[in-house]
């Protein structure tokens, strides 16, 4: 088998309602694997992308996170009904969706605006 193109991970992880930090699955992350899988099918690139789920991509706040490498482009707010253009303008014609791309200084930071204050001292 050659080896993918591209790996969409899709977080679902999946917290109690009360947490202190959103869930991607509560979000509707849970939806997002079936429906890239068919819209990677549709557009012909089965064995070419691999669409996984996985848990907590510690950027909670910004969910449903899908993530595609080897690219390293990661999208925040991502919902059922984003996932073709995805598919069509990143996987199939390689220019990411500007729309739905997190920037770079959200990423593994305490800083980014849509994080709550940190309670480490």
């Amino acid at each position: 088998m050659a080896k993918f193109k591209h790996h969409v991970f899709i977080c679902t992880n999946e917290r109690d309602q009360s947490a202190s930090r959103p869930s991607c699955s509560n979000e509707g992350g849970g939806k997002l694997k079936s429906a890239f899988k068919e819209a990677v099918k549709d557009a012909g690139l089965k064995g070419q992308v691999r669409a996984n789920e996985l848990g907590c991509l510690d950027q909670c706040e910004h969910g449903p996170v899908v993530v595609v490498y080897p690219d390293a482009v990661w999208y925040g707010s991502v919902h059922a009904k984003d996932v073709e253009e995805i598919v069509n303008q990143h996987l199939l014609h390689g220019r990411p969706v500007e729309r739905l791309r997190l920037a770079d200084t959200c990423l593994n930071t305490e800083s980014c605006p849509h994080k709550p204050a940190s309670k480490r001292k």
